[in-house]
């Protein structure tokens, strides 16, 4: 590993790692397609068919595709290595893309094809965040200076799902939506080729068939990857109804649906300055004792969040409450890495994303459920709840097992 121990643990000098810029760059590309291709997907789908019901069933089944077969993509990769399998997934997913953009260029288009397209594009989605982070993995070798990077990744990533709507939003000022597709679909391909050209995704060696490898798949399986797991899950479903509650809160106090993004954009504002002050601070306890604190804040938080006499104040607790999530998914990152087998890094990262993804998903649906019957201060507390319920559970001694012996601290 070519960073070394006695590195500064800073920012600079996780930029400053041979290969690193480059390859992170050209990562932060193709993942930037991953907050434009969805919206500018749903646009183009709601025009050509005139109907919100297609364009959410069409988003639904590519939602479905890109969470569910997510661990296995992550499993081609680590079996086969990030250039044979991400080449080929991009090109599918990018191709996908195209055709599904010249089938919505104009009215009329059939919502079978719309959704099949759709299904099949989320399926062929490369993991780049997860083989990004599997990258870093091999590119650090001081697990302070790693907290760094994962740190720094993870506030990228969420400036990529504020900037992508943007994006898309500039494009169809000028353009059609289906050019918004056609851009996600440039994005990822050229990204991806880019990333996968750099001599640091060398480093990610292929793991081979799991089954040639002792204890190789099985470890994936237990209880290591548990705690991680659970909170990101219990943040997913706490997060995803932030955004109906929020819509419901302003509704409730005369406002209108303009004051939204504000708050939504202070969650986003305090989770990248949560991500960064976390990844600077050289943390003295491991990172199974900080991850149910974190999650327990963000509990704390979002519960008190309901309690706002207005959405000034809601943008403030919303702040607050986004300060912990960055911190928290960096230290599952983290955890997760340290409990995979050499050669599974990918797998194991790409656990921690799919289970944010579910929980959202489930969340999304069950938010509708109480807002419809519960004034939107309850629903908050209930949302905080449910992170708190994830805090209680992966701080259960059976589910911080200690490293195993030769592994380094996660923090």
């Amino acid at each position: 590993m070519s960073a070394s121990s006695t590195r500064r643990p800073s920012y600079a000098a996780v930029l400053s790692v041979p290969r690193a810029r480059r390859t992170f760059a050209a990562a932060l590309v193709g993942r930037l397609s991953y907050g434009v291709a969805p919206l500018a997907v749903m646009l183009a789908v709601t025009r050509t068919t005139g109907s919100y019901a297609v364009a959410g069933v069409v988003m639904a089944l590519f939602g479905a595709t890109v969470v569910v077969l997510a661990p296995y993509r992550a499993a081609l990769v680590d079996r086969h290595g990030p250039r044979r399998a991400l080449i080929p997934m991009s090109l599918l997913h990018s191709g996908l893309l195209c055709a599904l953009a010249a089938v919505s260029w104009r009215p009329g288009a059939s919502a079978v094809v719309l959704g099949a397209l759709a299904a099949v594009a989320g399926a062929c989605a490369p993991p780049l965040g997860p083989t990004m982070r599997s990258v870093w993995g091999e590119l650090v070798g001081d697990r302070r200076l790693l907290q760094r990077a994962y740190s720094l990744d993870g506030v990228a990533e969420e400036l990529l799902y504020v900037s992508g709507p943007l994006l898309v939003g500039a494009v169809i000022g000028v353009a059609s939506a289906a050019v918004g597709v056609l851009l996600g679909a440039l994005l990822m391909a050229v990204g991806t080729l880019v990333f996968v050209s750099s001599p640091a995704v060398a480093l990610v060696r292929p793991a081979g068939r799991p089954e040639s490898r002792e204890g190789g798949g099985g470890s994936l399986r237990g209880r290591g990857l548990a705690q991680p797991v659970v909170v990101a899950a219990g943040m997913g479903l706490a997060l995803s109804a932030v955004d109906l509650l929020v819509v419901a809160f302003a509704a409730e106090h005369g406002r209108g649906d303009e004051t939204v993004a504000w708050v939504l954009a202070a969650l986003s504002a305090g989770s990248a300055v949560g991500g960064l002050l976390n990844g600077a601070v050289d943390w003295r306890v491991t990172a199974r004792v900080r991850l149910p604190l974190l999650a327990a804040g963000l509990g704390v938080t979002l519960g008190l969040a309901g309690l706002a006499p207005g959405v000034g104040v809601l943008a403030i607790a919303a702040a607050c409450a986004g300060f912990f999530v960055a911190p928290a998914l960096t230290t599952a990152y983290l955890i997760a890495d340290e409990a995979a087998p050499e050669g599974f890094r990918t797998q194991a990262g790409t656990w921690v994303n799919t289970a944010v993804n579910a929980g959202s998903s489930t969340g999304a649906a069950t938010a509708g459920l109480l807002v419809e019957r519960l004034p939107s201060a309850v629903c908050f507390v209930v949302a905080g709840s449910v992170a708190l319920v994830a805090a209680g559970v992966a701080g259960l001694r059976g589910l911080a097992p200690a490293a195993p012996a030769g592994a380094g601290q996660a923090g």
